[in-house]
């Protein structure tokens, strides 16, 4: 079932979503998170980026338990787009693919709104997060390693 989109307002560069299932780390991969993103089918597997975080433990001990942070990702090349929808790719699983509209820049990072903000570092030295603006239609292959920093 999808979750309707929550009536309050947030910073528009912050997911929003529930915790839906935790996979302890194993001798090949680390452990993830899954995030339900509200109004969509989104089930985004993501590493903890601060495990260290007394406010992140208290909140991944629940499932179903609403979480907001900053999803950071790396860019392998990002590509200016005259067509598509805004989407996360898979819809199940760790992010591939993302394509939607530039919303900010932070720093050296492009936070693109591809149904969920997510604040993407491109990795091709080519390419500066100065080179893009707010408003382009964008679409990048993300690296492994796509993680969630949870706002206390």
């Amino acid at each position: 079932m999808i979750a309707p989109h929550p009536t309050s307002k947030i910073d528009a560069t912050l997911a929003r979503g529930t915790l839906t299932g935790l996979t302890p780390a194993t001798a090949t991969k680390p452990a993830f998170l899954s995030l339900g993103v509200a109004g969509t089918s989104y089930q985004i597997h993501l590493q903890y980026a601060d495990t260290a975080q007394a406010a992140l433990q208290a909140k991944l001990e629940t499932i179903s338990k609403r979480l907001i942070g900053t999803i950071h990702a790396q860019a392998k090349r990002i590509d200016v787009v005259q067509t598509g929808g805004q989407y996360v790719e898979p819809v199940m699983g760790r992010p591939r693919r993302v394509q939607g509209t530039v919303i900010a820049i932070k720093g050296n990072e492009v936070v693109v709104d591809a149904g969920v903000p997510i604040h993407c570092t491109p990795t091709d030295p080519r390419q500066n997060a100065s080179q893009f603006q707010a408003g382009q239609f964008v679409s990048f292959d993300v690296m492994d390693g796509a993680r969630l920093s949870v706002q206390a």
